[in-house]
């Protein structure tokens, strides 16, 4: 009887847990552009610039598209560039990339 027991609440507790684990992170606050993400990343959580263009990119809606930086090294750089501003340099938004496509 207790293992009836336990199968029929497994049944209904199991999609709850799994449900739970969905693809979208717990922090994934949709932004409308790439500069305000990037902007309260670095600014608000002092996230290194790399880091916070990766998570930009892996964890937020950006102006509805998820992931947001392409599929591409030089698209992504392309999109990254036209995004951002010019404070952040060529190679940072490069290395960014790289490290956002191997953990896409």
């Amino acid at each position: 009887m207790r293992s009836l027991t336990f199968l029929v609440i497994s049944w209904f507790v199991a999609p709850l847990l799994f449900s739970a684990c969905g693809d979208n992170p717990p922090d994934a606050e949709p932004f409308d552009t790439l500069q305000a993400c990037f902007d309260e990343h670095t600014k608000m959580e002092s996230l290194p610039i790399n880091n916070a263009i990766v998570v930009c990119c892996t964890d937020h809606p950006i102006a509805g598209v998820h992931p947001s930086c392409k599929d591409t090294q030089a698209d992504c750089v392309a999109h990254v560039r036209a995004e951002l501003d010019s404070s952040v340099t060529d190679p940072q938004i490069d290395a960014a990339c790289s490290d956002y496509l191997s953990k896409k």
